[in-house]
Protein backbone atom coordinates (compact mmCIF):
# COMPACT_ATOMS: atom_id res chain seq x y z
CA UNK A 1 0.00 0.00 0.00
CA UNK A 2 2.56 2.33 0.61
CA UNK A 3 3.85 1.60 -3.20
CA UNK A 4 0.88 2.49 -4.29
CA UNK A 5 0.69 5.40 -2.34
CA UNK A 6 3.98 6.74 -4.01
CA UNK A 7 1.88 6.14 -7.41
CA UNK A 8 -0.94 7.84 -6.02
CA UNK A 9 1.62 11.57 -5.19
CA UNK A 10 2.04 10.91 -9.14
CA UNK A 11 -0.93 11.20 -9.90
CA UNK A 12 -1.35 14.22 -8.22
CA UNK A 13 1.70 15.59 -9.78
CA UNK A 14 0.51 14.75 -13.01
CA UNK A 15 -2.99 16.64 -11.90
CA UNK A 16 -5.04 13.46 -12.11
CA UNK A 17 -7.36 12.38 -9.13
CA UNK A 18 -4.50 10.97 -6.61
CA UNK A 19 -5.63 6.89 -6.82
CA UNK A 20 -2.74 4.17 -7.14
CA UNK A 21 -2.75 0.75 -7.62
CA UNK A 22 -0.46 -2.03 -8.19
CA UNK A 23 -0.63 -6.48 -8.78
CA UNK A 24 1.21 -8.66 -6.84
CA UNK A 25 1.48 -12.39 -7.48
CA UNK A 26 3.53 -14.99 -5.26
CA UNK A 27 5.16 -11.98 -3.39
CA UNK A 28 6.18 -9.97 -6.63
CA UNK A 29 4.77 -6.87 -8.04
CA UNK A 30 3.53 -7.59 -11.68
CA UNK A 31 2.00 -4.12 -12.58
CA UNK A 32 2.14 -0.69 -11.19
CA UNK A 33 -0.07 2.14 -12.29
CA UNK A 34 -2.21 5.50 -11.48
CA UNK A 35 -4.95 7.55 -12.82
CA UNK A 36 -4.93 8.63 -16.10
CA UNK A 37 -8.26 9.76 -16.96
CA UNK A 38 -7.30 13.42 -17.96
CA UNK A 39 -3.91 12.30 -20.02
CA UNK A 40 -5.41 9.49 -22.02
CA UNK A 41 -8.55 11.31 -22.34
CA UNK A 42 -10.20 8.14 -21.36
CA UNK A 43 -13.29 7.73 -18.75
CA UNK A 44 -11.82 3.97 -17.89
CA UNK A 45 -8.48 4.90 -16.91
CA UNK A 46 -8.43 4.39 -13.48
CA UNK A 47 -5.42 3.23 -11.76
CA UNK A 48 -7.13 -0.56 -10.93
CA UNK A 49 -8.02 -0.72 -14.62
CA UNK A 50 -4.68 -0.06 -16.09
CA UNK A 51 -2.77 -2.10 -13.44
CA UNK A 52 -5.00 -5.01 -14.41
CA UNK A 53 -3.86 -4.51 -18.82
CA UNK A 54 -0.52 -4.29 -17.20
CA UNK A 55 -0.56 -7.54 -15.26
CA UNK A 56 -3.02 -9.46 -17.94
CA UNK A 57 0.29 -8.46 -20.31
CA UNK A 58 2.90 -9.43 -17.92
CA UNK A 59 1.31 -13.04 -17.31
CA UNK A 60 0.02 -13.30 -20.98
CA UNK A 61 -3.36 -14.33 -19.61
CA UNK A 62 -6.42 -12.31 -19.41
CA UNK A 63 -7.32 -14.18 -16.17
CA UNK A 64 -5.43 -12.96 -12.68
CA UNK A 65 -6.07 -15.57 -10.58
CA UNK A 66 -3.72 -15.65 -7.33
CA UNK A 67 -3.05 -11.86 -8.21
CA UNK A 68 -3.61 -9.66 -5.42
CA UNK A 69 -5.13 -5.63 -6.09
CA UNK A 70 -3.71 -3.22 -4.12
CA UNK A 71 -5.50 0.35 -3.94
CA UNK A 72 -5.64 3.35 -2.40
CA UNK A 73 -9.48 3.99 -3.03
CA UNK A 74 -11.84 1.82 -2.57
CA UNK A 75 -12.98 0.55 -6.02
CA UNK A 76 -16.00 1.91 -8.36
CA UNK A 77 -18.64 -0.32 -9.88
CA UNK A 78 -16.70 -0.44 -13.12
CA UNK A 79 -13.30 -0.84 -11.48
CA UNK A 80 -15.22 -3.83 -9.29
CA UNK A 81 -16.83 -5.57 -12.61
CA UNK A 82 -12.85 -5.54 -14.27
CA UNK A 83 -11.64 -7.13 -10.90
CA UNK A 84 -14.29 -9.89 -10.85
CA UNK A 85 -14.08 -10.72 -14.63
CA UNK A 86 -10.14 -11.07 -13.82
CA UNK A 87 -10.93 -13.52 -11.65
CA UNK A 88 -8.57 -11.72 -8.60
CA UNK A 89 -8.33 -13.67 -5.75
CA UNK A 90 -7.96 -10.37 -3.40
CA UNK A 91 -8.01 -6.86 -3.42
CA UNK A 92 -6.83 -4.77 -0.66
CA UNK A 93 -7.89 -1.07 -0.57
CA UNK A 94 -6.72 2.34 1.31
CA UNK A 95 -9.95 4.93 2.13
CA UNK A 96 -13.26 4.21 1.63
CA UNK A 97 -15.32 5.83 -1.20
CA UNK A 98 -18.80 7.14 0.11
CA UNK A 99 -19.96 8.39 -2.95
CA UNK A 100 -19.14 5.53 -5.77
CA UNK A 101 -17.44 3.07 -3.53
CA UNK A 102 -18.61 -0.56 -4.68
CA UNK A 103 -16.95 -2.23 -2.21
CA UNK A 104 -19.02 -1.82 0.88
CA UNK A 105 -20.04 1.93 0.97
CA UNK A 106 -22.31 2.74 -1.52
CA UNK A 107 -23.23 -1.09 -2.97
CA UNK A 108 -20.91 -4.26 -2.36
CA UNK A 109 -20.44 -6.24 -5.83
CA UNK A 110 -18.01 -8.41 -4.20
CA UNK A 111 -21.00 -9.55 -1.60
CA UNK A 112 -22.88 -11.02 -4.56
CA UNK A 113 -22.89 -14.86 -3.74
CA UNK A 114 -24.52 -15.18 -7.50
CA UNK A 115 -21.84 -14.27 -9.08
CA UNK A 116 -19.50 -17.09 -10.38
CA UNK A 117 -16.58 -15.44 -8.90
CA UNK A 118 -16.00 -13.95 -4.99
CA UNK A 119 -12.69 -11.75 -4.90
CA UNK A 120 -11.73 -11.86 -1.19
CA UNK A 121 -11.77 -7.89 0.05
CA UNK A 122 -9.98 -5.84 2.73
CA UNK A 123 -10.43 -2.43 3.59
CA UNK A 124 -8.78 0.29 5.64
CA UNK A 125 -5.05 -0.68 5.00
CA UNK A 126 -3.49 3.15 5.65
CA UNK A 127 -6.78 4.61 4.90
CA UNK A 128 -5.63 7.78 6.67
CA UNK A 129 -2.78 8.11 4.60
CA UNK A 130 -4.81 7.38 1.47
CA UNK A 131 -7.62 9.68 2.41
CA UNK A 132 -5.40 12.28 3.22
CA UNK A 133 -3.73 12.51 -0.13
CA UNK A 134 -7.21 12.62 -1.68
CA UNK A 135 -7.93 15.63 0.30
CA UNK A 136 -4.73 17.08 0.05
CA UNK A 137 -5.72 17.15 -3.93
CA UNK A 138 -9.12 18.43 -3.82
CA UNK A 139 -8.80 21.12 -1.39
CA UNK A 140 -7.62 24.20 -3.46
CA UNK A 141 -10.41 22.97 -6.00
CA UNK A 142 -12.89 23.14 -3.88
CA UNK A 143 -11.89 26.58 -1.62
CA UNK A 144 -13.86 28.72 -4.21
CA UNK A 145 -16.03 25.37 -5.12
CA UNK A 146 -19.35 27.03 -3.55
CA UNK A 147 -20.50 29.96 -5.59
CA UNK A 148 -24.26 30.24 -5.45
CA UNK A 149 -26.57 28.81 -7.79
CA UNK A 150 -28.57 31.36 -9.64
CA UNK A 151 -31.79 29.39 -9.21
CA UNK A 152 -30.74 29.70 -4.89
CA UNK A 153 -30.71 31.62 -2.30
CA UNK A 154 -28.03 32.28 0.81
CA UNK A 155 -28.16 34.40 3.39
CA UNK A 156 -25.55 36.54 4.88
CA UNK A 157 -23.16 35.63 7.46
CA UNK A 158 -24.22 38.76 9.32
CA UNK A 159 -27.41 37.72 9.60
CA UNK A 160 -25.98 35.10 12.45
CA UNK A 161 -23.72 37.42 14.04
CA UNK A 162 -23.60 37.33 18.02
CA UNK A 163 -26.74 34.19 17.58
CA UNK A 164 -27.51 33.75 21.90
CA UNK A 165 -25.83 30.01 22.88
CA UNK A 166 -25.17 28.84 19.31
CA UNK A 167 -20.43 29.29 19.73
CA UNK A 168 -19.95 26.22 17.14
CA UNK A 169 -17.94 25.77 14.16
CA UNK A 170 -20.26 26.12 11.15
CA UNK A 171 -19.17 23.21 8.61
CA UNK A 172 -19.98 23.06 4.93
CA UNK A 173 -20.55 20.01 2.23
CA UNK A 174 -20.51 22.12 -1.27
CA UNK A 175 -20.34 18.72 -3.13
CA UNK A 176 -23.29 16.04 -1.99
CA UNK A 177 -24.61 15.08 -5.72
CA UNK A 178 -27.86 14.83 -4.04
CA UNK A 179 -27.96 18.58 -3.45
CA UNK A 180 -26.93 19.58 -6.90
CA UNK A 181 -24.49 22.20 -6.08
CA UNK A 182 -26.48 23.76 -2.97
CA UNK A 183 -24.15 24.15 -0.26
CA UNK A 184 -25.57 22.27 2.70
CA UNK A 185 -24.44 23.65 6.28
CA UNK A 186 -23.82 21.07 9.36
CA UNK A 187 -22.92 21.50 13.17
CA UNK A 188 -20.20 18.46 14.25
CA UNK A 189 -19.39 18.28 17.65
CA UNK A 190 -17.94 15.66 19.98
CA UNK A 191 -15.33 13.01 19.49
CA UNK A 192 -15.14 11.24 15.76
CA UNK A 193 -15.55 7.68 17.28
CA UNK A 194 -18.47 8.00 19.90
CA UNK A 195 -20.21 4.86 20.53
CA UNK A 196 -23.17 7.44 21.33
CA UNK A 197 -23.92 9.59 17.56
CA UNK A 198 -27.26 11.74 17.11
CA UNK A 199 -28.32 13.08 14.10
CA UNK A 200 -31.12 15.51 15.08
CA UNK A 201 -32.59 17.06 12.26
CA UNK A 202 -34.74 20.25 13.22
CA UNK A 203 -38.43 20.92 12.49
CA UNK A 204 -40.08 23.04 9.34
CA UNK A 205 -39.85 26.17 10.93
CA UNK A 206 -36.46 25.97 12.99
CA UNK A 207 -33.02 25.14 11.94
CA UNK A 208 -29.69 23.28 13.68
CA UNK A 209 -30.31 26.43 16.43
CA UNK A 210 -33.15 24.55 17.34
CA UNK A 211 -30.84 21.91 19.44
CA UNK A 212 -28.88 24.57 21.02
CA UNK A 213 -29.65 23.45 24.56
CA UNK A 214 -29.58 20.13 23.97
CA UNK A 215 -25.52 19.65 22.88
CA UNK A 216 -24.05 20.51 25.71
CA UNK A 217 -25.22 18.11 27.44
CA UNK A 218 -24.96 15.30 24.98
CA UNK A 219 -21.53 16.38 24.69
CA UNK A 220 -20.81 16.12 28.75
CA UNK A 221 -21.89 12.78 27.99
CA UNK A 222 -19.12 11.74 25.40
CA UNK A 223 -21.30 11.89 22.85
CA UNK A 224 -21.12 13.36 19.27
CA UNK A 225 -23.57 15.29 17.46
CA UNK A 226 -24.42 16.28 14.07
CA UNK A 227 -26.92 19.05 13.58
CA UNK A 228 -27.52 19.43 9.67
CA UNK A 229 -29.50 23.05 8.30
CA UNK A 230 -31.67 21.07 5.66
CA UNK A 231 -31.68 22.61 2.10
CA UNK A 232 -33.57 25.46 2.21
CA UNK A 233 -33.12 25.99 5.89
CA UNK A 234 -30.76 27.88 8.36
CA UNK A 235 -26.82 28.59 7.09
CA UNK A 236 -27.55 25.99 4.18
CA UNK A 237 -28.59 27.46 0.40
CA UNK A 238 -32.09 27.99 -0.09
CA UNK A 239 -33.74 27.51 -3.93
CA UNK A 240 -36.03 29.60 -4.59
CA UNK A 241 -38.65 27.53 -5.78
CA UNK A 242 -40.66 24.58 -3.56
CA UNK A 243 -40.24 23.12 -6.42
CA UNK A 244 -37.10 21.54 -5.42
CA UNK A 245 -38.21 20.20 -1.80
CA UNK A 246 -39.39 16.33 -1.95
CA UNK A 247 -39.11 13.79 0.97
CA UNK A 248 -36.86 12.02 -1.88
CA UNK A 249 -34.38 14.55 -2.16
CA UNK A 250 -33.75 15.54 1.66
CA UNK A 251 -33.85 12.04 2.13
CA UNK A 252 -30.82 11.15 -0.34
CA UNK A 253 -28.84 14.53 0.76
CA UNK A 254 -28.85 13.25 4.65
CA UNK A 255 -27.84 9.41 3.58
CA UNK A 256 -24.83 11.38 1.97
CA UNK A 257 -24.33 13.47 4.58
CA UNK A 258 -24.20 10.12 6.66
CA UNK A 259 -21.67 8.46 4.12
CA UNK A 260 -19.43 11.52 4.09
CA UNK A 261 -19.04 11.54 7.91
CA UNK A 262 -17.90 7.97 7.97
CA UNK A 263 -21.06 6.29 9.98
CA UNK A 264 -21.41 2.89 8.04
CA UNK A 265 -24.43 0.17 9.08
CA UNK A 266 -22.57 -2.23 10.50
CA UNK A 267 -20.23 0.18 12.58
CA UNK A 268 -21.87 2.11 15.07
CA UNK A 269 -25.92 3.19 14.18
CA UNK A 270 -26.86 6.22 15.00
CA UNK A 271 -29.34 7.81 17.09
CA UNK A 272 -32.06 10.16 15.02
CA UNK A 273 -33.47 12.89 17.31
CA UNK A 274 -36.91 14.53 15.73
CA UNK A 275 -39.02 17.53 16.71
CA UNK A 276 -42.36 16.48 19.00
CA UNK A 277 -44.17 16.92 15.78
CA UNK A 278 -42.61 14.05 13.62
CA UNK A 279 -40.47 14.57 10.77
CA UNK A 280 -41.48 13.53 7.45
CA UNK A 281 -37.88 13.06 5.78
CA UNK A 282 -36.27 11.79 8.91
CA UNK A 283 -39.20 9.20 9.78
CA UNK A 284 -38.94 8.27 6.14
CA UNK A 285 -35.33 7.83 6.46
CA UNK A 286 -35.81 6.05 9.63
CA UNK A 287 -38.40 3.68 7.78
CA UNK A 288 -36.31 3.21 4.58
CA UNK A 289 -32.35 2.40 6.48
CA UNK A 290 -33.20 1.02 10.04
CA UNK A 291 -30.15 -0.64 9.43
CA UNK A 292 -28.09 3.01 10.02
CA UNK A 293 -30.11 3.81 12.92
CA UNK A 294 -30.66 2.34 16.17
CA UNK A 295 -33.93 4.24 17.31
CA UNK A 296 -35.89 7.19 16.82
CA UNK A 297 -36.75 10.20 19.89
CA UNK A 298 -38.87 12.67 19.69
CA UNK A 299 -37.79 16.12 21.87
CA UNK A 300 -39.89 18.95 22.50
CA UNK A 301 -36.81 21.71 23.11
CA UNK A 302 -36.78 23.73 20.41
CA UNK A 303 -37.50 26.89 22.60
CA UNK A 304 -36.72 27.79 26.12
CA UNK A 305 -39.25 28.26 28.78
CA UNK A 306 -39.24 31.99 28.30
CA UNK A 307 -39.61 31.69 24.44
CA UNK A 308 -42.54 31.70 22.58
CA UNK A 309 -43.56 29.17 19.41
CA UNK A 310 -41.92 30.61 16.12
CA UNK A 311 -43.61 32.52 14.26
CA UNK A 312 -46.18 30.96 11.61
CA UNK A 313 -44.80 30.91 7.90
CA UNK A 314 -46.60 34.57 6.91
CA UNK A 315 -45.62 36.10 9.78
CA UNK A 316 -47.83 38.62 11.13
CA UNK A 317 -46.85 42.45 11.70
CA UNK A 318 -46.89 41.79 15.20
CA UNK A 319 -45.01 38.94 15.57
CA UNK A 320 -43.11 39.02 18.97
CA UNK A 321 -39.60 40.64 18.60
CA UNK A 322 -37.46 38.30 21.03
CA UNK A 323 -33.90 37.11 21.31
CA UNK A 324 -35.03 33.37 20.52
CA UNK A 325 -37.17 34.45 17.43
CA UNK A 326 -34.76 36.77 16.10
CA UNK A 327 -32.65 33.79 15.54
CA UNK A 328 -35.01 31.68 14.60
CA UNK A 329 -36.03 34.28 11.76
CA UNK A 330 -32.52 35.00 11.17
CA UNK A 331 -31.99 32.49 7.97
CA UNK A 332 -34.67 34.61 6.44
CA UNK A 333 -33.91 37.96 5.15
CA UNK A 334 -37.69 38.39 3.35
CA UNK A 335 -40.46 35.59 2.21
CA UNK A 336 -38.33 34.92 -0.95
CA UNK A 337 -35.78 32.75 1.33
CA UNK A 338 -38.72 30.91 2.90
CA UNK A 339 -39.77 28.41 0.14
CA UNK A 340 -38.11 25.52 2.16
CA UNK A 341 -40.79 25.74 4.97
CA UNK A 342 -43.18 26.88 2.89
CA UNK A 343 -43.09 23.25 1.24
CA UNK A 344 -42.02 21.64 4.63
CA UNK A 345 -45.48 22.62 5.07
CA UNK A 346 -47.38 20.60 3.26
CA UNK A 347 -45.65 17.61 3.88
CA UNK A 348 -47.72 14.76 5.45
CA UNK A 349 -46.78 14.58 9.18
CA UNK A 350 -45.86 11.34 10.44
CA UNK A 351 -48.11 10.63 14.16
CA UNK A 352 -47.90 7.34 13.30
CA UNK A 353 -44.41 5.67 14.43
CA UNK A 354 -42.16 4.42 16.72
CA UNK A 355 -42.90 4.73 20.25
CA UNK A 356 -40.43 7.53 21.81
CA UNK A 357 -40.59 9.50 24.47
CA UNK A 358 -42.08 12.90 24.05
CA UNK A 359 -41.49 15.59 26.70
CA UNK A 360 -44.13 18.20 27.14
CA UNK A 361 -43.24 21.64 26.51
CA UNK A 362 -42.79 23.15 29.73
CA UNK A 363 -42.09 20.63 32.24
CA UNK A 364 -38.69 19.18 31.24
CA UNK A 365 -35.75 21.40 30.80
CA UNK A 366 -33.35 20.32 27.82
CA UNK A 367 -30.58 18.36 30.48
CA UNK A 368 -33.16 16.43 31.90
CA UNK A 369 -34.71 15.14 28.44
CA UNK A 370 -31.56 14.34 26.86
CA UNK A 371 -30.71 12.40 29.99
CA UNK A 372 -34.18 10.53 29.43
CA UNK A 373 -33.33 10.00 25.87
CA UNK A 374 -30.16 8.88 26.81
CA UNK A 375 -31.06 6.56 29.62
CA UNK A 376 -34.20 5.24 27.07
CA UNK A 377 -31.79 4.87 24.30
CA UNK A 378 -30.08 1.80 25.83
CA UNK A 379 -26.96 3.62 25.47
CA UNK A 380 -26.03 4.71 29.16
Amino acid sequence: MAQALGLAQAAAQAGEVPVGALVVKAGQVIARAHNQNIGLKDPSAHAEILALRQAAQTLGNHRLEGCTLYVTLEPCAMCSGAILNARLSQVVFGASEPRTGAAGSVLNLFSEIQLNHQTKIEGGVLAEHCGQILQDFFKPRRLNASPLRQDALRSPDSAFENLPDYPWTPRYFNDLDGATGLRLHYLDEGPQDADCTWLCLHGPNAWSYQFRHLIPTFLAQGHRVVAPDLIGFGKSDKPKKEGFHSIEVHQQILLELIRRLNHRSEGRPIDLLLPEEGHPVGMALLESHPHRFRGEFRCVSTFSRSSPEPAPLADPPDAPSLPDVDAYQAPYPDPGYRAGPRAFSRFERFGHLVSAPVFEPGQHTAQEAVRHLISSSRMT
